[in-house]
């Protein structure tokens, strides 16, 4: 009819309102519930990822979430797809990495399928997400997915969830338009809380700087990097704040693997003030505060969480990198206690690369570690699965560039790896991408090798040989209980990669390990290398030494 408004199905609504935010990709297992959307995606700009398992599609959309800080999206259907995304959920609602997930529902307007599938996924969703809520109406779309978006980029960035049911995805309204999005600005930390932090650091005499998680947000490094070339204290990292501080400044004092009483903990322990930017306490303690212990200072995005284990004297509060640029007005040029500990470095990093080139067989977790940063270069990616060797890359693995190595220490979740590793490569298909996963958590999403030679992916992983669930093993170990419940067999990884596509090698001798990795990665395409690791430096490191080195400290 002449003049008559165009109508639009909520499907298009929505797809108009994802590509509004800029999405190119989704990842993902469509259902039935979700035919609508695939078909406005089919006319769309935006390119449908298809994974072999909804946590690998989760895995992959929280990790562009953390590499680039804007949400990647999945997406699922109802019930039984829905619950295999609360993995991915947790992962990024732990990890700070924004995200928006997309679950299909049966019509809400009408049930004349009863209650088949339906499990009340707005509500289970609730405690692993920043939002979760059922779209009811086509015409609030825009509004919606708009408010998602602002609301998963916020800090603290996380996950949103929303359900977009059958017939509200098929529903004919007058096509709406999207909302303009804003950029999400934060203010910089107040005057008062910047001067009593400088204060503080000025009277220190053994000042030292920690970089945790949220120091390697992308928007965060370079006011990081400028700080410590500005004042010159030396600094550590938590496990996820690796790399935020370019190489060159000569001030990094090691990594925080440990809780406590491994070599780092020397220039933590000999502290006065430790200024703690970017603190997550979602990671595994880099440090247990005491009442004789330093006094800390929380520069972060938000507010400290008070723990039993953290808890500062002063904070600085706002957006990171401006904050610091601030703070440094202050302090540069006033302090010149500021290198005081740094004599102690040469001897913690000696310690950490004790044994790296050692040429057993099988090869030490040092070995392996090493071999690796000599074929991945600066820009280059690793991303780890979970199991005893994250704790060895985290000690070991030297990083000079944020997010250039991707580990979860916050809800440590097996599993991530490979699907972390296919996000990379195809965010940044001219850099060395290495996913490294124990025999254990590579077998749990292993069917994701056919994603990502279907992707044409650049990818290399790297399969550590326990035969074993080897943390637990370990830990079973040191709490004297017996050797039982853990260990299981493998396929042929070799086999196992070819029956998928792509290029399977196995390392039998460590003098052909680097040199096959290399070889690899300038073929490209996506190779499997399967090798043996000796986890016994597991014992002799950091069981028997680090309590050696506790005790001749006093």
């Amino acid at each position: 009819m002449s003049g008559q408004q165009r109508k639009a199905k909520g499907s298009d609504l929505f797809v108009a309102a994802l590509e509004n935010e800029g999405v190119d990709r989704i990842f993902g297992i469509p259902g039935e519930e979700n035919l609508d959307l695939v078909e406005s995606l089919r006319a769309s700009r935006i390119e449908l990822v298809l994974t072999r398992h909804e946590q690998a599609a989760a895995f992959m959309a929280a990790t562009h979430g953390r590499l680039t800080g804007k949400p990647g999206v999945c997406l699922s259907t109802l019930g039984p797809g829905a619950l295999n995304l609360s993995t991915g959920a947790a992962y990024a609602h732990l990890g700070a990495m924004p995200m928006i997930l997309i679950t299909g529902q049966k019509p809400i307007m009408s049930s004349r399928q009863a209650r088949f599938q339906i499990v009340d996924v707005v509500a289970t969703m609730k405690p692993l997400t920043k939002l979760s809520r059922q779209i009811v109406s086509a015409s609030s779309i825009p509004t919606v997915v708009r408010d998602a978006f602002r609301a998963a980029m916020e800090e603290r960035p996380g996950p949103v969830h929303l359900e977009l049911p059958e017939d509200i995805a098929g529903d004919e309204v007058p096509d709406v338009p999207v909302i303009p999005v804003h950029p999400i600005e934060i203010p910089v930390a107040h005057r008062a809380a910047l001067d009593r932090a400088a204060e503080m650091i000025m009277a220190a005499r053994r000042p030292l700087v920690m970089m945790g998680a949220a120091t390697s947000r992308p928007r965060s490094t370079h006011g990081i990097a400028s700080f410590v070339r500005r004042t010159g204290v030396p600094f550590f990292t938590t496990q996820m704040g690796k790399g935020t501080v370019p190489g060159g400044t000569n001030l990094y004092m090691g990594t925080a693997a440990l809780s406590e009483r491994d070599y780092v903990h020397d220039a933590i322990d000999a502290a006065d003030l430790i200024v703690a930017i970017g603190h997550d306490p979602v990671e595994k303690p880099p440090f247990i505060m005491g009442p004789s212990g330093p006094k800390v200072i929380h520069v972060s995005y938000t507010p400290a969480s008070v723990e039993q284990v953290y808890f500062p004297d002063a904070e600085v509060v706002g957006d990171v990198g401006p904050s610091l640029e601030l703070l440094a007005d202050r302090l540069e040029g006033k302090l010149p206690q500021a290198a005081a500990l740094l004599p102690l470095r040469e001897e913690i990093l000696k310690h950490i690369a004790d044994r790296a080139t050692e040429a057993r067989w099988p090869p030490t977790p040092q070995r392996i570690v090493h071999d690796i940063r000599q074929v991945i270069p600066e820009n280059g990616i690793v991303a780890l699965d979970n199991g005893m060797y994250k704790i060895w890359f985290a000690r070991n693995y030297r990083t000079r560039v944020a997010n250039t190595l991707l580990l979860d220490n916050a809800l440590a979740t097996m599993g991530a790896g490979l699907p972390s590793a296919m996000m990379a490569a195809m965010l940044y298909p001219d850099r060395r991408v290495l996913a490294v996963a124990g025999d254990g958590g590579f077998m749990m999403n292993s069917q994701e090798m056919e994603t990502a030679v279907r992707l044409k992916l650049n990818l290399v992983v790297l399969v550590l040989e326990d035969n074993a669930y080897g943390m637990i093993r370990w830990k079973q170990a040191v709490d004297h209980f017996a050797d039982y419940g853990m260990t299981f067999g493998n396929p042929d990884f070799v086999l196992y990669a070819k029956a998928y596509g792509a290029k399977g090698h196995r390392i039998e001798t460590i003098d052909s390990f680097g040199p096959t990795l290399d070889a690899a990665f300038r073929e490209g395409g996506v190779h499997l290398v399967s090798i043996p690791v000796d986890y016994s430096e597991n014992v002799r490191v950091l069981v028997d030494e680090l309590r050696a080195h506790e005790k001749a400290k006093g």
